[in-house]
């Protein structure tokens, strides 16, 4: 390398140290941009794809994925007040005069929006880990409603259930979680569809 050269790259050197600041501010915009447009695309997948009632699952993963969603919602609104922070500065910050002051105030504040950006990026990325998270969860584990729910009244009283058959023997339910009830025929008087037992 040539000595004009090296005098040129010394020069840029020196001025990075001025231009650091509005250069990282010039970041955190486009990663506060980025991340809300990350965000606004990932509310529209959920409401075009996502199921919209969680109390259809199953009590433990209704419970995490609502504590999934209410904690994903914290860190992105934690997310984006940080990147805001980090793009715009404090407010009510000082107008420093003097050399040294806004030497020190310019490092400081370089340190300050590196810290606040790089905890902005991983509040918003994990945001959205556990939205899908949840949603996946939603997904996943959907409870199937019984295919033909049937009242069945016999002379001992109503029996409700999954409709699995009728035959010689009777009418075949099945009235628990995998609970399989044989009605004999000469006790059935009516065998009537219902949406829902109760």
């Amino acid at each position: 390398m040539s000595v004009s050269s090296d005098r040129r790259w010394a020069q840029l050197a020196r001025e990075l140290e001025f231009t650091q600041l509005p250069e990282l501010r010039k970041q955190a915009e486009g990663w506060r941009s980025g991340l809300t447009g990350l965000t606004a695309l990932l509310a529209v997948l959920v409401t075009l794809k996502g199921r919209d009632d969680l109390a259809q699952l199953p009590s433990a993963a209704r419970y995490t994925a609502t504590a999934f969603i209410g904690t994903a919602f914290v860190l992105l609104v934690v997310g984006s007040v940080l990147a805001v922070r980090a793009a715009h500065g404090r407010p009510g910050g000082r107008v420093l005069l003097a050399g040294q002051a806004l030497r020190r105030w310019t490092e400081t504040e370089t340190l300050r929006v590196t810290r606040f950006l790089r905890y902005a990026s991983v509040c918003c990325v994990s945001g959205i880990t556990l939205v899908a998270a949840a949603v996946g969860i939603a997904w996943i584990t959907t409870e199937s409603p019984p295919g033909h729910l049937v009242r069945v009244t016999t002379t001992t009283g109503d029996r409700c259930g999954e409709f699995l058959g009728a035959g010689a023997d009777g009418v075949v339910l099945r009235t628990g979680s995998s609970k399989r009830a044989t009605l004999p025929s000469r006790t059935v008087i009516s065998v009537s569809p219902v949406s829902a037992c109760k």
